[in-house]
């Protein structure tokens, strides 16, 4: 079982930077994928960017260039570098692990990012 829990979200005006960090605990060796989700209202859960366990990442076209994803093995901590924010971004920021074995899949509890002046 792996355990989720997310930080850092907030409220920042337009063009601000935020910093999201996701702490996994449990059966690490099991996860083979981590990534981060956002739902705004209305809206979609869409997938914003994902990290392998071999380092590899791929972005969602509305992020790239503005958003990096990275982990911290030693930590056991991902984290989403927030550049640029639009009012767009505007969303409940969850973090997901997928994961080897009878459970699948892993989800934070989310984290409120509000861009607005």
């Amino acid at each position: 079982q792996v355990q989720l829990v997310e930080s850092g979200g907030g409220l920042v005006q337009p063009g601000g930077s935020l910093r999201l960090s996701c702490a996994a605990s449990g059966s690490i060796s099991s996860i083979y994928a981590m990534g981060w989700y956002r739902q705004a209202p209305g809206k979609q859960r869409e997938l914003v960017a994902v990290i392998s366990s071999r380092g590899s990442t791929n972005y969602a076209d509305s992020v790239k260039g503005r958003f990096t994803i990275s982990r911290d093995n030693a930590k056991n901590t991902m984290y989403l570098q927030m550049n640029s924010l639009e009012p767009e971004d505007t969303a409940v920021y969850y973090c997901n692990a997928q994961v080897y074995g009878i459970s699948g899949t892993s989800w934070g509890q989310g984290t409120q990012v509000t861009v607005s002046s």
